[in-house]
């Protein structure tokens, strides 16, 4: 048995016994183990498929062996050796995939992820780009079957938004929207220009997993809790219920306010989410920081000026500066077609992660 085989046994043995403990009634009292053990039996699966595919294609490469080896009928032997080219082809590829697949990935991707946009320099023209960025992210989203969901907003005064947070859930998340976190910059002739030229404005990006119940420890002793009516442009009371919600947590001094609904108590919910994930970042920062000063693909939450792409409109060019990656094709890009700039992340993320583990 080869190494890697071994290798994989031994994670196949780990996977059966976390299968074994998923279904001893006893798990399901302690609610915090039995979502860690559902997400590690999860997050095992396309090892385990691997496994099993390269385990056959071993299993193969042996068997045909034998008949090159031990046949005498010579028909018998050439068809032998046309399989045992493709099954050596198909055990390299199956291999390159296992070392990638048994490199620790970051344990929030399977997460779902929580979304920051907020205008940066160049006034009203960047909070149209704003809005011009959660567009992208919703077509993005509706193609691969997401949800968004809005947690909280402030409009700009000419369109877009000066700040929009929003919850994305589904599977894989995080994995995907994490190498959109930092400062999208755009070249183009302002709607709120007049004499036609270019201006250059941004907007900040800040993507972060998001927190549940168990990943953070939030002591209801520790939040300040306020409640006030809504306020519109100007100062205006909207409403003259109590419904806005403006939550401190004390140790920390991070404040959250939410009044985009009606209702308190789901104006309630939206700022305790918004308060775990700031909560759980502070620790994840740290991660973060390590990873991003390895990583060019990578940007720190916590250098919110690090530039990592450009939107020419005249040029009808994207480039991102992290891989010197440029593409033609902006219309496309700003309707949601930004996988491909998110797989060639991958890639370079990839290549540097098999690097730091030879």
């Amino acid at each position: 048995m080869n190494d890697l085989l071994g290798k994989l046994e031994e994670i196949y043995k780990r996977w059966q016994t976390i299968a074994d403990e998923i279904a001893q009634p006893e798990v399901m009292s302690n609610m915090k183990h039995y979502i860690k053990l559902n997400k590690d039996y999860k997050d095992l699966m396309p090892v385990i498929e691997a496994y099993k595919a390269y385990k056959n294609v071993v299993e193969n490469i042996a068997n045909a062996k034998q008949i090159i080896a031990t046949e005498k009928d010579d028909d018998f032997r050439e068809m032998a050796k046309a399989e045992l080219d493709v099954f050596q082809k198909n055990k390299d590829e199956l291999e390159e995939k296992i070392r990638l697949l048994l490199i620790p990935s970051d344990p929030q991707d399977s997460k779902n992820a929580q979304l920051e946009i907020r205008a940066g320099t160049g006034g009203n023209e960047a909070s149209i780009f704003a809005g011009d960025l959660f567009r992208m992210y919703q077509h993005y989203c509706d193609k691969k079957g997401w949800r968004m969901e809005v947690l909280s907003l402030t409009e700009g005064s000419v369109g877009g938004y000066k700040e929009i947070i929003v919850n994305i859930l589904g599977d894989g998340v995080y994995g995907l929207m994490k190498y959109e976190s930092g400062v999208h910059r755009v070249q183009r002739v302002p709607q709120t220009e007049a004499q036609g030229r270019v201006h250059t404005s941004a907007a900040s990006v800040v993507v972060l997993p998001e927190a549940d119940e168990f990943d953070v420890e939030l002591k209801q002793s520790d939040i300040r809790k306020d409640v006030y009516c809504s306020s519109g442009p100007g100062g205006q009371s909207v409403n003259t219920t109590y419904s806005a919600v403006r939550l401190t947590h004390i140790p920390t001094g991070i404040v959250v306010a939410i009044q985009d609904e009606k209702s308190q108590l789901q104006n309630l919910e939206k700022a305790m989410l918004i308060l775990r994930t700031r909560l759980f970042e502070r620790e994840y920062q740290k991660y973060l920081d390590e990873v991003s000063s390895k990583r060019k693909t990578m940007v720190s939450t916590g250098d919110r000026s690090a530039k990592i792409r450009t939107y020419n409109y005249p040029q009808n060019r994207v480039t991102d500066h992290r891989i010197n990656y440029t593409m033609y094709n902006l219309i496309g890009f700003m309707d949601g077609d930004i996988q491909d700039i998110i797989e060639a992340l991958q890639i370079a993320e990839n290549s540097e992660r098999l690097k730091a583990a030879e």
